[in-house]
């Protein structure tokens, strides 16, 4: 009969030897689902800030043409301007939306992994 080896003995071995294998393997796997789930945020942002400048060039397109088939924008007999040429309260300069999305994203600190003891 062979000699009974007890369960705890085989796990205080290869304890050491798993976490020597699986914690680079895990290490990976986290570090490459973060920098996907950035890529993607990234790409969902860039295509939300494509859908607002598509919709404020259609905006402006069709105001200029409302603006230039009528009388130009002149007020009309009740000293009102006409709707279509007031702008969409949602406009705003490029410039200034990309400086506005810049400061509001989430800034990475180079040092938080500084004194760390491994």
């Amino acid at each position: 009969m062979p000699p009974l080896v007890p369960p705890f003995l085989v796990g205080l071995i290869v304890a050491p030897l798993a976490k020597r294998l699986l914690k680079p393997l895990v290490r990976g796997v986290v570090k490459t689902s973060v920098g996907l789930v950035l890529e993607v945020k990234k790409a969902a942002h860039e295509a939300g800030e494509n859908i607002h400048d598509l919709a404020a060039e259609v905006a402006a397109e069709v105001v200029a043409a409302q603006v230039s088939a009528g009388d130009g924008g002149a007020p009309s007999g009740d000293g009102r301007r006409p709707a279509e040429v007031a702008v969409p309260h949602g406009e705003k300069d490029e410039a200034a939306a990309r400086a506005e999305a810049e400061a509001r994203s989430p800034k990475i600190r180079a040092t938080a992994g500084v004194g760390k003891a491994h």
